[in-house]
């Protein structure tokens, strides 16, 4: 008689979903992580906070070159593809390194992206301006925004918020990362360099005067539209034509980003009817 030989069934390995470094963080880069949290800490070293999981998941798919390192949780450690050296660390010491109360477990170190050149073309239809939004959370609301509503671009005028601070950041869901972010010194500047590059004329946001927004026939044909900050409201530029949104309410103005959002969704609706009729 033969004797049957069973053989065992091979146990398949895990597959790893991320290549990590599990070692400590270095002083250095303890250091490192916490000057970001400033705003001087980030323009010395031209880099970043990306803390979330959607605002680190929308940097990672748009600008994994970017990554620098990752700190997470191990219950964040598989729920994201991370590009380069993951830290893993327990649930106490990443609450001391994170900038949120209730953090989500992970965050990176990202290099912050070069600005484009004055002469680069822009694509978008219409370009979508910021003059001294100085608000984290509206600068990046009206980000994130923008980017839903299918612009490539966001500019802005000094004064405005550092797009790239850990509150911007968040509020945005990390769309700065995906997009290309141009700041300028004042609305003239910012005038002169869209007409360089094939866009005018300028329009001023108003609360109280101007066309309506819904009525204002080349709004979006290779324009500018500029949203100022709700306490100030857009800074003088001369000859500029200024546009609103109609209040019936008669109420004294409507937060920035709520009238960017009123903008940007105004030129969605447009696109959408144009399509439509061809």
């Amino acid at each position: 008689m033969h004797r049957l030989c069973r053989k065992k069934p091979r146990r398949k390995k895990p597959r790893r979903k991320n290549k990590r470094s599990i070692v400590e963080l270095t002083r250095a880069q303890r250091a490192l992580l916490k000057s970001l949290y400033t705003r001087h800490g980030r323009k010395k070293s031209a880099r970043c906070v990306c803390e979330g999981l959607r605002a680190v998941g929308e940097l990672f798919a748009a600008r994994p070159d970017l990554v620098e390192f990752t700190v997470c949780t191990g219950e964040c450690a598989g729920k994201l593809q991370i590009p380069g050296d993951c830290f893993i660390v327990s649930p106490e010491t990443f609450s001391e390194l994170a900038g949120t109360v209730n953090a989500q477990g992970i965050l990176c170190v990202a290099r912050i992206p070069e600005e484009p050149a004055p002469d680069t073309p822009c694509r978008d239809r219409f370009i979508l301006a910021l003059d001294r939004i100085g608000d984290p959370g509206n600068f990046g609301t009206i980000c994130r925004t923008a980017r839903a509503a299918g612009l490539t671009e966001l500019w802005f005028t000094r004064g405005s918020v550092d797009p790239y601070g850990d509150k911007a950041v968040r509020a945005a869901l990390g769309a700065q990362f995906s997009m290309k972010l141009r700041s300028f010194i004042d609305l003239e500047t910012l005038r002169r360099s869209a007409a360089a590059i094939g866009f005018g004329p300028v329009y001023l946001t108003d609360p109280h005067q101007g066309e309506s927004c819904f009525a204002a026939a080349g709004l979006y044909e290779r324009t500018v539209v500029v949203i100022g900050c709700e306490s100030t409201g857009v800074g003088d530029l001369d000859g500029a034509p200024r546009v609103m949104i109609p209040m019936p309410g008669k109420f004294e103005s409507l937060n920035a980003a709520q009238a960017a959002t009123i903008f940007l969704f105004e030129y969605v609706r447009r696109q959408e009817s144009a399509e439509r009729t061809t």
